[in-house]
């Protein structure tokens, strides 16, 4: 099986698709001449021309509005943006419109559209270049929001969001770009609202997703088997729709739970995450739910402050030894 980039798993996503459905289409700023500001969209200009992938002005609002549009006519926009710390500036297309129109409309529109890009801390970009906006996203009726944490992953999810006649929010991150992964060249397809047991155990449930299980999660359960733990880690991939039976499942059997992310503590996705399991949970769980979560600060531009503030192993290992009742 190919071992390949991240960004080549969503490269390859968007040409299958563009290849399977001429409706389907990609936007963006610098996505055409400059082949994407990260290089995701290499090559795919010279392969479908600019009538199918179209360089933007650099206006949030405008290309977002142009790709809500288009999605209520028939087309199947991809829109990319550099960060998804620029979407504030065009929440209206997003939350208003393209969230509400098939609603609206009595089921009679569909808005088909995949909204993709970098979310979250990457490297010194500083705090206007650093939100995390699962939180936003994922608190608004009609708006599905997706997080993969594998280039395995980000292919099969991607292909099924460009499918989708909904919206879909799908965050990704810079610093995962280069991360590579066994990507299988024939079609395969992962479903939405789906989450992923990746590791099984019987102590504690751990629950994350994208950069923040790649980067602080695998390696702290690392050294908690080496500590004699044995955690259930749970790759939720989708968290609106939350895949709470998976995660309750889990949490029946090992009565505890601990939740990784790399928003803010209040109001922050992890909040959300808790507020739908603590009534269904409540006579399973043996301790508190542990939360691990960024530091509540404006994210610094120098990188040793950027990273001490982020999820770290020591962290994940010390919430595990406390819902465990072993510190």
């Amino acid at each position: 099986m190919p071992v390949i980039q991240f960004r080549e798993a969503l490269r390859a996503a968007m040409t299958e698709e563009m290849e399977r459905d001429e409706n389907v289409f990609l936007m963006g700023e610098e996505v055409a001449q400059y082949q994407g500001a990260y290089k995701v969209s290499k090559g795919m200009l010279e392969k479908f021309g600019p009538e199918r992938v179209l360089d933007t002005p650099i206006s949030e609002a405008a290309f977002t509005g142009l790709g809500v549009g288009a999605a209520m006519v028939g087309m199947r926009p991809i829109v990319e943006y550099m960060s998804w710390s620029f979407t504030l500036v065009c929440l209206d297309q997003i939350v208003n419109n393209a969230a509400n129109v098939r609603y609206m409309s009595g089921g009679q529109v569909k808005v088909p559209i995949v909204l993709r890009g970098g979310n979250g801390i990457a490297h010194q970009l500083g705090a206007t270049h650093s939100h995390r906006v699962e939180t936003i996203y994922a608190r608004i009726p009609g708006l599905i929001v997706v997080c993969p944490s594998t280039a395995y992953e980000a292919k099969g999810l991607l292909k099924s969001a460009i499918r989708c006649d909904d919206p879909v929010i799908f965050l990704e991150s810079e610093k995962m770009l280069a991360d590579k992964d066994e990507v299988p060249d024939e079609e395969y397809t992962i479903p939405i609202g789906v989450a992923k047991i990746e590791r099984e155990g019987k102590d504690v449930t751990i629950l994350s997703y994208g950069r923040t299980l790649a980067r602080s999660v695998r390696p702290a359960v690392k050294v908690l088997e080496d500590a004699g733990f044995d955690p259930e880690v749970i790759d939720l991939r989708t968290l609106r729709p939350l895949d709470v039976d998976t995660i309750a499942k889990s949490i029946k059997k090992t009565h505890r739970c601990v939740i990784v992310d790399e928003d803010y503590g209040y109001c922050g996705m992890g909040d959300g995450i808790i507020g739908k399991l603590h009534k269904l949970c409540f006579d399973d769980l043996d301790a508190p739910i542990e939360r691990i979560y960024s530091d509540e600060i404006p994210v610094p531009f120098n990188h040793y402050m950027e990273e001490a503030m982020l999820p770290s192993v020591e962290k994940i290992v010390e919430a595990v030894q406390t819902a465990c009742y072993r510190k």
